[in-house]
């Protein structure tokens, strides 16, 4: 019944709420700059921006708490639509005393500095750690970015972010980026939303701009 009322009300002009999701670091690196355009642009939406991890933000999605949530893919699931929006490198992250990737692998005991579970990004870390032999990895486990990496200077660990977002947020002297083979690197931030709603006007206006500043900054 909302969005039946939502429907009808919407008359192609972006107005009223719009809640969407997204990956705090997605948020940081590739949003941020968009929102006070958006709202300036269509001071008669009501704009909400909820954070979380990726599978938060799928439950987010599937509750009907947000319209549609910016995550990392692959998604696969029957009720939901996904749409391609960023390519991300991912990088492994780790204390400036250490010059290679080699020689974090060959470590007994490494330890993972990451978000909670359900963080695509830690998955992913994961999984290159266990190709290399480092099946159960320590874990340090903390709330926000700027902890992590932080603790990552610190040497008591190692994370993997996109390495748009290190250079753009953090000295890169304060920690050392280590590069993957681009098949362990590369990953896509998708446009994730229910495939029986209907997406507001609002939405579209926000996909929008963000679609032609990618454009843009591909054509640069």
């Amino acid at each position: 019944l909302d969005d039946a009322r939502r429907a009808v009300a919407d008359d192609g002009t972006p107005a009223g709420p719009l809640v969407l999701g997204s990956l705090e670091t997605t948020a940081a690196l590739r949003l941020n700059q968009h929102f006070t355009a958006f709202v300036s642009a269509w001071p008669d939406v009501d704009f909400t921006l909820r954070t979380g991890t990726t599978q938060e933000l799928i439950e987010m999605v599937l509750n009907r708490e947000v319209e549609g949530a910016f995550g990392c893919g692959p998604v696969d699931h029957p009720d939901l639509v996904t749409d391609p929006v960023f390519d991300e490198e991912l990088v492994i992250l780790s204390a400036p005393a250490i010059k290679h990737l080699d020689d974090i692998f060959e470590r007994p005991d490494v330890r993972m500095i990451v978000l909670r579970r359900g963080c695509s990004y830690r998955q992913r870390m994961e999984e290159v750690l266990t190709r290399r032999g480092i099946v159960t990895p320590r874990i340090l486990e903390f709330g926000t970015l700027e902890v992590i990496v932080s603790t990552v200077a610190a040497g008591l660990g190692i994370t993997m972010l996109p390495k748009t977002l290190v250079s753009h947020t953090w000295r890169t002297g304060n920690v050392a980026i280590h590069d993957l083979p681009p098949a362990e690197a590369a990953v896509e931030t998708l446009y994730i939303r229910r495939r029986d709603s209907r997406q507001s006007s609002a939405a579209d206006a926000f996909l929008k701009m963000v679609r032609q500043d990618m454009t843009a900054q591909a054509a640069e």
